[in-house]
């Protein structure tokens, strides 16, 4: 029985410029703790990424889904998953669509659901996994050892060049691997506005861990090094510049390379 407190309010919300809000899950220890982005358009909106799915993110935002939305997830790992079978326009790159539609990859709440060289990894990287990742509980009754990944199969896929039109706005798909195999990004050139997802935050970035490879993230990071960003809100961590873009980008390319 856990002596957790039950959260008030599982969401934290912060509205930023250009029709962005920044959702994410203040009691989740730091290596779970997924930015979940909303990005409003003139004829739609996008959703990118949707945390651990341990709380409805449509009731808890509901002023935000009263229009149509398209939920993108920039990778398929647990922490960026976990709500997206409340959206009914699912998409993802094909690489990560077989985990979205039965997810089998790590997942948990507590140190002792990860394998133990996962942990020694994560550790390794500068990520502290504690004992329980959550620091409240979502609800009364909550189990910290039932937690599963709802399957989510898209319902459609999102390939290098694809673009995602708003009306008024128009995003950019980037297949960015390294982090996973069909990790992306959301570029909207416009603005200088990336949404990076896990492929460049300003934090720890994970390269080892199961289906991460280093040598696709090299060409990744250089990419991402060529773009005129203004500003990039990323999977993790609060968002920045172009100037700490590439800091981060030359900082990995040196251990990688």
């Amino acid at each position: 029985m856990s002596s957790l407190a039950i959260a008030a309010s599982w969401f934290r919300r912060k509205t930023l410029a250009d029709g962005v809000t920044l959702l994410d899950e203040p009691y989740v220890a730091a290596f779970a703790r997924c930015n979940i982005w909303h990005v409003r358009g003139r004829d739609g909106d996008l959703l990118i990424d949707t945390g651990l799915g341990l709380v409805s993110l449509r009731s808890a935002a509901r002023d935000l889904f009263e229009r149509s939305v398209i939920a993108v997830m920039t990778h398929a790992h647990f922490d960026h998953i976990g709500g997206a079978s409340e959206f009914g326009d699912r998409r993802v790159h094909p690489a990560e669509a077989v985990e979205m539609s039965d997810p089998q990859g790590f997942a948990g709440l507590r140190a002792a659901d990860f394998d133990r060289e996962l942990v020694k990894r994560v550790k390794a990287a500068g990520y502290d996994i504690p004992e329980l990742l959550l620091e409240a509980l979502p609800h009364d009754g909550f189990s910290l050892t039932e937690y599963r990944v709802c399957p989510a199969p898209p319902t459609a896929t999102l390939n290098d060049g694809d673009r995602l039109d708003l009306g008024d706005r128009s995003f950019e798909v980037l297949h960015l691997p390294g982090h996973s195999p069909g990790s992306i990004g959301l570029w909207e050139s416009h603005s200088g506005i990336l949404f990076s997802g896990d492929a460049l935050y300003d934090g720890p970035l994970l390269y080892e861990l199961p289906g991460s490879s280093r040598d696709a993230y090299v060409p990744t990071l250089k990419r991402l090094l060529e773009l005129p960003v203004s500003v990039v809100h990323a999977g993790h961590d609060e968002s920045f510049g172009r100037d700490r873009l590439r800091e981060i980008a030359r900082e990995y390319l040196d251990r990688l390379t």
